[in-house]
């Protein structure tokens, strides 16, 4: 199965995720708006929009209406921290 291309809203989707895991786009940030990101990345504002709904159905970024979409959470921050804890 790993042999399966990957949508383009995934790879746009994962490729902002790397950025929120990094710090590049810190807890707080706000993503460009969509038609920005259809211009920084090459993408169709469709794709745009389906990686918007990939990263918040993952908990990674919230959207407020008429004011854009903004960083909430860190992929591999959230999973990781309850386990160090729970060993300590």
């Amino acid at each position: 199965m790993s042999d399966l291309p990957r949508y383009e809203y995934v790879k746009l989707a994962d490729a902002i995720a790397a950025d929120i895991a990094s710090g590049k786009l810190p807890q707080g940030a706000a993503l460009p708006g969509e038609r920005a990101m259809t211009e920084l990345h090459g993408v169709s504002i469709g794709t745009v929009r389906r990686a918007i709904v990939e990263l918040r159905r993952r908990e990674l970024v919230a959207t407020l209406p008429a004011k854009g979409t903004y960083v909430i959470g860190a992929p591999e921050a959230a999973a990781s921290e309850p386990n160090e804890d729970e060993t300590a």
